[in-house]
């Protein structure tokens, strides 16, 4: 399980710290520009589209390196909850937006970071 959840958490702060860099580097009309899957832009303005993206890189930064580290171990399950509930707002705007098909993925992300918080909250909590 433990392997399980390092493979999942790791794979997870690749995306959101790449995902989310680029939201924090690129302006909302390049990431518009990018294709249908970033047209969720179009409903937040520019310094909200850049906060999504701060947030989605600390987060997955939160997923491994406390860890790695060793120091604030407790701060992993906080970022994978905290993800999920990044996840949660993705999903309900693809909703909202009538894009069913890119809600699946964002329920995944979802699922998957619920799974971390689940396991490093429980079974496999990091002990001090």
């Amino acid at each position: 399980m433990n392997i399980a959840l390092w493979t999942v958490a790791g794979l997870l702060a690749l995306a959101y710290v790449a995902g989310g860099g680029v939201k924090v580097v690129l302006s909302k009309e390049k990431i518009f520009a990018s294709g249908p899957a970033a047209a969720w832009v179009e409903d937040f303005r520019p310094g909200t589209v850049r906060a999504i993206g701060v947030l989605e890189v600390l987060g997955g930064l939160g997923l491994v390196l406390p860890a790695l580290l060793g120091v604030a171990t407790g701060l992993v399950p906080l970022a994978a909850l905290g993800l999920a509930m990044i996840m949660v707002g993705a999903a309900v705007t693809r909703l909202s937006r009538g894009e069913y098909r890119l809600m699946l993925l964002d329920l995944t992300y979802l699922v998957l970071a619920g799974f971390v918080a689940w396991g490093r909250f429980g079974p496999e909590a990091f002990v001090a």
